[in-house]
């Protein structure tokens, strides 16, 4: 599981823990997958240092679990990363591409790296994409371009590896109380007038560990999709009718196009991004 020394990626381990699975905590800071594996029990958890955008690093990490545990049964591909909002104009370049290598590139790679195992094994594979897949990505381009793809790649695995007895499922998750959140939109000066403009019932947090335990449960049901919270359900079903309605406001709300214009100046500041 890429991204899991922390957030939704730790509390999908632990859920998976609990019900006697052993663990292969992957993410890019050795001492934080080690730590978060010796919570779980070194009889049931490794940590393991991972860089998504390094396939070797990739290819080596499934061998030294299939070497640890003697399979691998499930992949959760959860490494992702996203940066202040900022209009595709005034968004770094560098910001761009390294969101894009993380969070489509680095699931195709993890993906790819554990592929013969999955169908050796009948297994199955998680990978993480958002609400930002059906929603405006309006200030954050690069992002919903990365969960919009990972979600075409987790639809076309779960036809392709039909006749390997093998499943996947794409997870959808709006927002999380995670430090991805916290310093990607909370920090940001503008964060109160951007949560005016999404209504209120979609505002709702999570917690990792509600998201986590989603997670588990449809590895267990192999299940082909989970959106949490539970009301995004209604807009991923009735995208088609509402993405256009919301993209006329965009252009034509004075609020929502005063926000724009405050994003698209950005290019002259510091845009970090964050896990």
């Amino acid at each position: 599981m890429t991204g899991s020394a922390r957030g939704i990626g730790f509390a999908t381990a632990k859920a998976l823990a609990a019900r006697g699975a052993n663990v292969a905590i992957l993410d890019l800071d050795l001492a934080a997958a080690e730590r978060a594996a010796s919570e779980l029990g070194e009889d049931k958890a490794i940590g393991l240092a991972a860089d998504v955008t390094d396939r070797g690093a990739m290819q080596r990490a499934v061998a030294t679990v299939v070497e640890r545990f003697g399979a691998l049964d499930v992949v959760v591909a959860n490494a992702g990363i996203a940066a202040r909002g900022a209009t595709l104009r005034a968004q770094a370049t560098e910001n761009t591409e390294r969101i894009l290598d993380v969070n489509l590139y680095g699931v195709y790679r993890t993906v790819d790296a554990a592929l013969p195992e999955i169908v050796r094994r009948g297994g199955h594979i998680v990978v993480i994409s958002s609400i930002y897949a059906f929603v405006n990505g309006v200030g954050t381009a690069a992002y919903a371009m990365s969960k919009a793809a990972v979600e075409a790649l987790g639809r076309a695995l779960r036809a392709e590896l039909v006749p390997h007895g093998a499943s996947a499922t794409v997870a959808y998750f709006g927002f999380i109380d995670t430090e991805m959140v916290h310093k990607g939109i909370d920090e940001d000066p503008l964060a109160d007038r951007i949560w005016e403009t999404t209504p209120k019932p979609l505002r709702k947090r999570l917690q990792p560990e509600q998201a986590g335990e989603a997670i588990v449960r449809a590895i267990e049901q192999r299940a082909p999709r989970v959106i949490r919270p539970r009301r995004w359900v209604i807009w991923s079903v009735l995208r088609g009718i509402v993405n256009p309605l919301i993209d006329k406001r965009f252009e034509s709300d004075a609020q929502s196009q005063a926000i724009v214009r405050e994003l698209d100046a950005r290019g002259d500041q510091e845009q970090p991004t964050t896990a």
